[in-house]
């Protein structure tokens, strides 16, 4: 017919090919999950490309500042500046800006480590950490993937993430049924508190950070360990109670007010300009 053309891939986005990008990007990926590094031709290997074909690509991302060889070795592993640029173009840059400071305070009153992590997908990432400035305590690593159905910063997320978010989150991940009433428990009370799914030592606590909007942006967690001589360290549930006020302290630092308290939005600070008089006709 004149005029008009047919195609079965009609209204579908097209398909470009960038091998060299693609190769590249199956190298970051790759190595993100390998924290103690792969040699260029395990990287080859794993990826069923040849050596020859990886051994530029690795070139330069290791001159951009990508990818670093571990010293004394032939492996490599990525550095920190993906989570750099991903602070720099995503709300999380201003997130562990404003939680950083009072982070450190709270390591320093708890005498225990705390780290922040925000929903990535269908898990959640570490974004920022505060270790301890006593003796002993445990840390997450930075970047550290968290599952969300087994771990406390994961229930905290999907508790307070809308309910059309959560659902659909639940379903993704095959969540089981019980999981539901759970979460709903840790909305009430306000934090979840979980065995640790990495260490039999370690309780953790967590709690919601909100955003502008209301809406949930991050959990902040501590991995509370239990010293068995206990100077200046505070027990539990005192660690908790600091933990709720960093939170609280953290999400109105951006913008956040609990609206159940403040249904409408507090007034500016200054005076209401007088009406205008109208001039007489």
């Amino acid at each position: 017919m004149t005029g008009q053309k047919t195609s079965e891939n009609e209204g579908k986005s097209p398909t470009y090919s960038a091998p060299a990008l693609e190769k590249g990007l199956d190298v970051v990926e790759l190595l993100a999950r390998e924290p103690s590094g792969l040699s260029i031709g395990e990287m080859a290997a794993r990826l069923g490309r040849s050596i020859s074909e990886l051994f530029r690509i690795i070139v330069v991302l290791d001159r951009r500042g990508w990818l670093q060889k571990i010293p004394g070795g032939d492996r490599y592993r990525v550095t920190y500046k993906v989570l750099e640029v991903a602070h720099h173009a995503t709300p999380a840059r201003e997130l562990t800006h404003v939680a950083a400071p009072l982070m450190h305070d709270l390591a320093s009153t708890v005498q225990q480590s705390c780290h922040l992590v925000v929903l990535n997908g269908q898990h959640g990432v570490v974004v920022l950490r505060q270790e301890s400035p006593g003796p002993t305590a445990f840390a997450v690593r930075l970047g550290t993937t968290v599952g969300l159905l087994t771990s406390c910063s994961g229930h905290v997320l999907l508790a307070f993430a809308t309910p059309e978010q959560r659902a659909a989150l639940l379903t993704a991940l095959s969540a089981p049924a019980e999981l539901a009433g759970e979460l709903e428990t840790i909305r009430d009370r306000g934090y979840e508190k979980l065995a640790s799914a990495r260490l039999s030592a370690v309780c953790d606590v967590s709690c919601p950070i909100y955003g502008f909007d209301g809406k949930v942006v991050a959990a902040l967690t501590v991995p509370y360990l239990e010293a068995i001589h206990r100077e200046g360290q505070a027990d539990l549930d005192a660690s908790l109670e600091a933990l709720r006020k960093t939170a609280a302290a953290i999400s109105t630092a951006l913008g956040w007010y609990d609206r159940s308290d403040q249904p409408i939005m507090p007034t500016l600070s200054v005076a209401t300009p007088p009406p205008r008089r109208r001039r007489a006709s």
